[in-house]
């Protein structure tokens, strides 16, 4: 999954792990995991903590548990168990024998409820869900007792497995643990164990009507799997106390919950739950699609594991929340991609060039170096013709001062290829706009030498027409327009915060011929255009798209320049 670097320090989870093996606690055993809900995919925060808990089991010697929380049936889909096992495997964390579900444990979680049951420290209650938020109380003012706290033991065992037997229908009633209603944390005045939702379940079908809340779940399926240190983030700070009650009242292996900060990405948002708003209103094209931060966008957008796994590396653990910059990100990408990237040349937009000295029966094979950073990757043949295409960009009829590319009677290199001069230019009679140009070679640069010492600016990649691949290419930018989202004018929504141009579909562009066998997920440079996939759900043989993973621009790279 990657190397864990050395330094002269450790992190505040490491330090707490460090002293416990000291100490001998848990027969210094170190066991971590990983525990999604099913309810959406994975994205770039949870790449954070999947790092962070394989890596420590990894690093001492330890294990590491894949676990699914699969309590709440109506939003949890074997679709999104498929996507995360795909996303943990793909960032190289390796479970081995452990995968499991939450599921797996129902019939040990309802012992557990009947032991509290028995022990005076749950109830049956009536309330409704609106009422036991009325009861709950606020920050300042405390809970109130429901009228049904103090039913005797006997009723309570009487309509818990009422309410196992499918006897009451939704929400009607409640399990609770009978803890303090006046205490200052909410999550301890008397919280619901169990809920009554007649729906079915992915794994477990009808079998069940009755389902453990997340709280109730959690902690005493990190004891059951034997767990040593629980590691969420500071979201779960407050529940830290009912985690812990739960588990010294039923006197079981009690595992130690540690809080980290998330992770916050500028120009990102990081909420399942307004990702599935994304998703559900259309604004996207699904969970993959390769502008969002899930990890399966990511993926699909051209994104390694490697780099993924560099970025969490690098912006370490701490306690307290802070907003990363989403350019460390890119330049973590872009740094993997230019060491294992093939240089290839790609026209986004192009403009035919005839080059009218050049034999018109001829083609040529010109060799191309594929990566000047890797000598490994050797060369490749790219061919060349009478015809070729270059971008419209590098070409000015009436060119402004500074602008080194082609424009009539000026002479640029070709890129592996030669020197060309523009002659002349053809426009349509109608709109004016630009058709194709005619172009001399000089024979003598061929490699795009000079052949008497002459210097040229401008320095263009280019497609033979004869050979070019037609193509699809989609530009992707940030998906919101705002570095803070969810900073919005007045009562707007988040989406309001949309960037109208994240996406630009480019139909007519022209690649090399050496990407037709290209395949899905294959990564490339295009020359002087940035870094771009093979899009891992549109294309097959015989057509080709391709998407803009990162730009050239390494923004991140300059500042730390500058330090």
């Amino acid at each position: 999954m990657g190397k864990e670097k050395e330094t002269e320090s450790v992190d505040f989870i490491r330090a707490i792990i460090n002293r416990d093996l000291g100490n001998g606690k848990n027969d210094r055993r170190v066991h971590t995991r990983f525990p999604p809900e099913p309810n959406g995919y994975l994205h770039i925060g949870h790449a954070k903590s999947i790092c962070l808990n394989s890596g420590i089991a990894r690093q001492y010697n330890g294990k590491f548990n894949l676990r699914f929380d699969d309590t709440n049936p109506a939003r949890e889909e074997t679709e999104y168990v498929e996507s995360i096992l795909e996303d943990v495997r793909w960032l190289g964390a390796d479970w081995e024998d452990r995968l499991f579900y939450a599921s797996d444990y129902f019939n040990k979680l309802h012992e557990y409820a009947v032991k509290l049951i028995k022990d005076g420290k749950a109830y049956v209650d009536d309330l409704m869900a609106d009422e036991i938020r009325e009861y709950r109380g606020t920050l300042t003012e405390p809970g109130r007792e429901s009228p049904y706290r103090n039913r005797t033991v006997e009723e309570n065992l009487d309509l818990f497995e009422k309410m196992r037997a499918g006897e009451f229908p939704d929400g009607s009633l409640t399990l609770r643990a009978k803890i303090d209603m006046a205490s200052g944390n909410i999550n301890m005045r008397d919280p619901v164990m169990y809920r009554i939702k007649h729906a079915e379940h992915h794994r477990t079908g009808n079998k069940w009507c009755i389902y453990p809340s997340y709280d109730w779940t959690h902690g005493q399926s990190d004891s059951i799997e034997g767990i040593t240190h629980s590691i969420c983030t500071v979201e779960f700070e407050d529940h830290r106390p009912l985690y812990d009650w739960f588990l010294d009242q039923l006197e079981v292996h009690h595992p130690q919950q540690i809080e980290f900060a998330p992770l916050n990405l500028t120009y990102t948002v990081l909420s399942k739950r307004k990702l599935r708003q994304l998703v559900e209103e259309g604004h996207v094209s699904g969970w993959d699609d390769p502008r969002m931060p899930t990890i399966g966008g990511l993926r699909r957008r051209g994104y390694t594991a490697e780099a993924i796994l560099d970025f969490c590396d690098r912006i370490g653990v701490a306690k307290r929340d802070s907003v990363v910059d989403i350019a460390l990100l890119e330049h973590c990408l872009r740094e993997e991609l230019n060491r294992s990237a093939m240089r290839v040349m790609a026209v986004l937009k192009p403009l035919k060039v005839i080059i009218d000295n050049y034999p018109d029966d001829t083609v040529e094979e010109l060799e191309a170096i594929n990566n000047p950073e890797d000598e490994s990757a050797g060369t490749r043949m790219v061919p060349f013709s009478r015809e070729i295409y270059i971008e419209q960009d590098d070409f000015r009829e009436d060119p402004p001062k500074k602008f080194f590319r082609l424009a009539p009677g000026r002479e640029v290199r070709l890129k592996h290829a030669y020197f060309i001069t523009c002659d002349r230019v053809v426009t349509d009679e109608k709109t004016g706009e630009i058709t194709e140009l005619h172009c001399t070679y000089d024979p003598k640069s061929r490699g795009g030498a000079s052949p008497d010492g002459r210097k040229v600016k401008g320095t263009l990649h280019w497609v033979s027409a004869a050979h070019a691949i037609d193509t699809e290419v989609r530009l992707y930018d940030y998906l919101f327009g705002k570095e803070d989202p969810l900073v919005t004018d007045g009562n707007a929504d988040f989406t309001s915060n949309l960037n109208p141009d994240s996406l630009e579909v480019l139909t007519s562009c022209k690649v090399e011929p050496s990407l037709a066998e290209s395949k899905p997920g294959d990564r490339f440079q295009f020359l002087r255009h940035g870094y771009f996939c093979v899009d891992s759900v549109d294309s097959k043989k015989g057509k080709l798209f391709f998407n803009r993973t990162v730009s050239l621009r390494d923004s991140w790279a300059k500042i730390e320049k500058k330090k």
